[in-house]
């Protein structure tokens, strides 16, 4: 409204033009503090607005194209942080299991870390959600209101078990409730979160040197699977992801599988020569 001089509703789609949506991609970062993949997002959210009006307003094209040329900003991508198996014991242990709270967060952090759930999925579960029966799993609703199912281990069974049956089984109630009977928030669990990581990192150091949070726990589930021998397309439906290419974050952080390809591949200082295969297998296969 400042650089045009119109109403939002007034803007026609000449008003809206490259320099017009660079000074606001601008803007973003600079006053607004948006990181840069802020920044990309709005500008993709930009580019579907001006793809639907470049088959609307073909008299446009010359300024929409200006506007679709418009290139995404790049940034660092940063390695995931995860839990190895000595970290993730620390932080189980953490909680007080001789208080309500700590029991609810015993449970709350192995489902987590077993399951790779989202913040927003773990705390929207209810007590119907989970199934301790044949085949046990957890069932939620996740990104984009799909439907996932999770099954479970039989440690985690044994944990959920006895936390429902302190909730008294109340099927449509959070299954990890605030004190005040609601929904644990997101910032309530990331607090819970932050509260036992200190506690652990009393006797488990390198948990101070990381930090750990509902979605550090997700990427711990799915370095464990990987870690296992899972296939990557398996992991991306464990985890809910649209896309299996956004499960390759966890092959570049774990190190394990770049050193198992480092000791298939021939050394650099390896003198190069014919294969000779040894005497034992020529007889063999001259008898043939």
């Amino acid at each position: 409204m400042k650089r045009t001089g119109k109403q939002p509703s007034e803007l026609e789609v000449c008003d809206l033009d490259a320099p017009l949506i660079g000074a606001f991609l601008d803007h973003l970062e600079a006053e607004r503090g948006n990181g840069v993949r802020t920044r990309n997002a709005r500008l993709t959210a930009i580019r579907s607005l001006f793809h639907f009006a470049a088959l609307r307003h073909p008299e446009h094209a010359q300024s929409i194209e200006r506007v679709l040329a418009i290139p995404p900003k790049r940034f660092q991508r940063n390695l995931v942080t995860f839990l190895n198996e000595e970290e993730a014991q620390a932080l189980l242990a953490a909680p007080d299991r001789s208080s309500w709270t700590g029991r609810r967060d015993r449970a709350m952090l192995m489902l987590a870390a077993q399951t790779g759930l989202r913040a927003s999925e773990l705390t929207g579960l209810t007590c119907a959600d989970v199934h301790l029966g044949r085949g046990p799993h957890v069932s939620c609703l996740g990104k984009g209101r799909k439907q996932r199912i999770t099954p479970l281990t039989s440690a985690t069974v044994g944990v959920l078990g006895v936390w429902l049956k302190e909730r008294g089984h109340r099927a449509a109630e959070p299954l990890f409730p605030a004190r005040s009977g609601r929904r644990l928030s997101r910032d309530g669990l990331e607090r819970r979160i932050a509260i036992h990581t200190a506690r652990a990192a009393r006797d488990c150091p390198s948990l101070g040197e990381k930090k750990v949070s509902a979605h550090a726990l997700r990427h711990t589930a799915a370095m464990r699977l990987l870690q296992a021998g899972v296939d990557t397309s398996v992991i991306a439906l464990w985890l809910g992801h649209e896309q299996v290419e956004t499960t390759q974050i966890y092959l570049h952080a774990n190190l394990a599988i770049k050193e198992q390809a480092l000791a298939k591949a021939a050394p650099l200082d390896a003198k190069p020569g014919r294969y000779r295969p040894p005497d034992g297998l020529l007889a063999f296969l001259e008898q043939l």
